[in-house]
C-alpha cells in the first residue's frame, strides 16, 4: 500500500483527540512529501542533525517532534524551530531547552520521559522523579519551557498484558498531574503507543501516537 492509503487507514481508525506523530526518522524526503501531502504536519526523528537537514528542505508548516533520547549538547541546533521534544528525562535538559529557547524568545514545548517498562535499556524518570520535578522551585524559574505532559515507551514484548498494564499505570499517574499545573506546566498530552501497540494505548487514554513502519515501511538503515 501506498503512504496516502496508510495514512487513511490510520487517520480513519483514531479520535478527534489523538495526535499522529508520522515517525519519519530514517526515511527520506521524498517519503515525508508524500505523507505531506495527503494532509501530514507533525513529523517525528530520533537524530537532531537529521532532523535539521529535513526542516531547511522541506515545507515550514510542518511540526517537528523530538522523539528520541536528547543529549542536552544539541538542542542548539533545533531550539529555533522545534514543535515539541518528547525526551527529556533531566532537570539539566530542562534547562538547556529554557536556556535555547530563550536565545530564539521562543517557549519550547516538553514531554517528560517517564521509565515504564522493564528493560534496563530505556530511559526515563521514576513517578517520584517527575513528582519531585514539577513541585520544585527551581521549574518555577524556567519561563522559556512548557511542559504539557508526558511520555512513556511500553516494554518490548509480546505480552500485550504487560504492555496493557504499562499504559494504565502511567495514564493513572498522568491524571495525577493537574495538581501541578502553572504557568509553565499544562499536562495535557499522554504520548504513548507506536506502530505496534497504538490502538491499545489509544484504548488506554493515549492522547498522541508515534507511528512509523505503519505509515512508511520497514526503516531504511542505509
Amino acid at each position: 500500500m501506498s503512504i496516502k492509503n496508510n495514512l487513511n487507514n490510520i487517520t480513519s481508525s483514531i479520535s478527534e483527540n489523538v495526535t499522529l506523530i508520522a515517525v519519519s526518522k530514517t526515511h527520506p524526503v521524498g517519503d515525508i512529501l508524500e505523507a505531506y501531502q495527503a494532509g501530514q504536519r507533525a513529523f517525528g526523528e530520533n537524530k537532531i542533525q537529521e532532523m535539521v537537514e529535513k526542516f531547511d528542505i522541506l515545507p515550514k508548516d510542518i511540526k517537528w517532534h523530538m522523539i528520541g533520547h536528547l543529549q542536552s549538547n544539541k538542542v542548539k541546533y533545533m531550539a529555533h524551530f522545534v514543535h515539541l521534544i518528547h525526551g527529556v528525562d533531566s532537570f539539566k535538559t530542562l534547562k538547556e531547552i529554557n536556556k535555547q529557547a530563550l536565545k530564539h524568545n521562543r517557549i519550547i514545548n516538553c514531554l517528560l520521559e517517564v521509565k515504564i517498562a522493564s528493560e534496563e535499556t530505556k530511559f526515563g524518570l521514576s513517578f517520584a522523579e517527575v513528582a519531585q520535578l514539577l513541585k520544585s522551585d527551581e521549574l518555577k524559574t524556567l519561563k522559556n519551557i512548557n511542559i504539557l505532559g508526558l511520555m512513556g515507551m511500553a516494554s518490548f514484548t509480546e505480552n500485550t498484558s504487560i504492555i496493557r498494564n504499562e499504559f494504565k499505570v502511567l495514564k493513572v499517574f498522568f491524571d495525577s498531574l493537574q495538581k501541578y499545573k502553572s504557568f509553565n506546566v499544562d499536562p495535557s498530552v499522554l504520548s504513548m503507543g507506536m506502530s505496534g501497540d497504538y490502538k491499545m494505548a489509544m484504548e488506554e487514554g493515549s492522547t498522541m501516537i508515534r507511528v512509523g513502519s505503519a505509515i512508511f515501511g520497514s526503516r531504511n538503515y542505509n
